[in-house]
């Protein structure tokens, strides 16, 4: 199976299929997909999109981002759920050259953990809901998608290893991202250097300071974002085969 899906104006899509899980199962493949901005679909991109079977897109942009770029073209039969799990916004291409970049980001994420338990419930739930294949997306599908990614992962038992190296492979989309970003922004100087990174140091550090903070991402998700036992064995149920 392919895990990187290849489209013409989208750069960060892929599928979460065929981790292994702590009990010995998988997760499933053309099940659950991370993505950069669904925006950009339209031609061929969108007949691709189509094909996928995909019934459910999770964006977790801004509400002002989607009214500033868009959103998936609605379809009957597609549901769309806006839950935009970050609180703080910051731009990233002003972060200060000099501070530690992965640092930085980790502390980033520690806040969106914080601030956005409401929405990181709903998406779980919905993920968890199972009606279909479904795609999570944020605009560079780095962040906070990384985030709930990883998340997701966890519940269903991958290795952090896996999580990890999952979200390293966003580095393959490092170059058209920041061409993307250049092409929005003639002019305009590019104070971070990092600008569209994702090594796995980011996420490693993210894990290690929810697992500090909480006990486990399992007491996070459990006592933080109050998401219990059944819902979790829903998650597995909908996402894993033998």
């Amino acid at each position: 199976m392919e895990r990187h899906i290849a489209f013409e104006r989208l750069y960060n899509f892929r599928d979460l299929g065929g981790y292994q899980a702590a009990d010995g199962r998988e997760v499933r493949w053309g099940r659950l997909f991370r993505s950069d901005s669904l925006a950009r679909l339209e031609g061929l991109d969108w007949a691709r999109f189509q094909e996928l079977g995909i019934r459910t897109v999770i964006d977790l942009r801004y509400p002002w981002e989607i009214e500033a770029q868009g959103r998936v073209p609605a379809q009957r039969g597609l549901a769309y759920f806006n839950f935009s799990i970050e609180h703080r916004p910051y731009d990233q291409a002003e972060i200060d050259p000099d501070v530690d970049p992965w640092r930085y980001l980790a502390d980033r994420y520690a806040e969106v953990a914080l601030d956005g338990v409401n929405e990181l419930r709903q998406a779980l739930e919905v993920i968890a809901a199972g009606t279909g294949p479904l795609v999570f997306h944020c605009k560079s599908g780095k962040d906070r998608t990384g985030l709930v990614a990883a998340l997701v992962l966890s519940l269903l038992g991958v290795a952090e290893d896996d999580i990890v190296e999952d979200f390293a492979l966003t580095e393959l989309a490092t170059d058209r991202l920041l061409a993307d970003w250049r092409a929005a922004n003639p002019g305009r100087e590019l104070r971070w250097p990092a600008y569209g990174r994702a090594p796995a140091d980011i996420m490693r550090l993210s894990l290690a300071d929810m697992t500090a903070t909480y006990g486990s991402i399992h007491a996070y998700a459990t006592e933080r974002l109050g998401i219990d036992k059944e819902l979790i064995s829903r998650l597995r149920g909908n996402l894993l085969r033998p």
